[in-house]
């Protein structure tokens, strides 16, 4: 705590979808407990995002083998979020999630689309999409919800910014 710290910023997401919804709001409240801080992690931020859209049936990309995939699932079905589609790309290793092509990324986004999907969710705080997903939004004609952007712009303005 020496350097002042008066809010965590969470840059990990796999852990924070564990065991859905409570399983978020019980990580949370541990981590806000130990540290005596405000927490904000990338599932409140996508929760916000796609809030904030008022949508509920979305595609997702994430970096995951398929038994955190199922996490992910959960959580937003518990937040009244339908996963109409998911991309696991079952990456083997933290290191091995930031090596995925952009052009890998690009043929995903494209599968995961369709007329019933109003929104593209990417989680995986290591998976590098933000610039892609910018693009994205031009080719796809919809939202891509990004979860180091969701989370920024969620912990924003829960400090005033």
């Amino acid at each position: 705590m020496t350097a002042g710290v008066d809010y965590v910023i969470m840059g990990m997401s796999a852990e924070i979808f564990w065991e859905g919804l409570e399983g978020k709001k019980t990580f949370v409240k541990r981590l806000e407990d130990y540290a005596r801080l405000k927490v904000a992690s990338g599932a409140m931020g996508c929760q916000a995002a796609v809030a904030s859209f008022k949508v509920n049936k979305i595609g997702v990309i994430t970096p995951y083998q398929p038994v955190t995939d199922k996490m992910v699932c959960r959580f937003f079905n518990d937040i009244g979020v339908e996963v109409l589609r998911l991309k696991g790309l079952r990456c083997p290793t933290a290191l091995s999630i930031v090596e995925v092509s952009e052009d890998t990324l690009r043929r995903h986004l494209q599968e995961l689309d369709g007329d019933d999907i109003e929104v593209i969710v990417q989680v995986g705080t290591n998976l590098s999409i933000l610039r892609l997903a910018d693009e994205a939004e031009r080719w796809i004609g919809k939202p891509e919800i990004v979860i180091n952007a969701a989370t920024w712009w969620y912990a924003l303005p829960q400090n005033d910014i």
